[in-house]
């Protein structure tokens, strides 16, 4: 099982020195993480916060920097915090529930995924 997953920022973060760090790591999170969190007081005080400290709980590496902490993540790209955001999202998600189907005309059985959001 993979708990641990690289990727390549869209823009990247630029530092004070005028460097830009794209590539990164980022585990999977811990019931602890979203727990810990939700109390963080920046959280209790803001709670669109959350995102920024599950992130910076989570992002074990940004190529260069000694520490990825929330007020990097806050520095990022509008582009970036998306980017991460739909990572975060994919890799903590369970398998989509399935259906079990039969074809009227051959008579097989098929899973088909239950999609409980509407997308355009």
């Amino acid at each position: 099982m993979e708990t641990v997953y690289d990727f390549t920022l869209p823009k990247g973060f630029l530092d004070s020195h005028g460097e830009l760090h794209r590539r990164g790591r980022m585990r999977l999170a811990t019931a602890g993480d979203e727990i810990s969190a939700t109390r963080d007081p920046r959280v209790l005080a803001n709670p669109s916060f959350l995102t920024i400290v599950l992130l910076s709980k989570v992002i074990t590496e940004l190529e260069g920097l000694d520490a990825v902490t929330a007020t990097t993540i806050e520095q990022l790209f509008t582009a970036d915090l998306a980017f991460l955001q739909d990572m975060y999202q994919k890799i903590n998600d369970i398998e989509p529930p399935v259906m079990q189907c039969v074809c009227p005309d051959c008579g097989r059985t098929f899973e088909v995924p239950i999609n409980f959001t509407q997308e355009g």
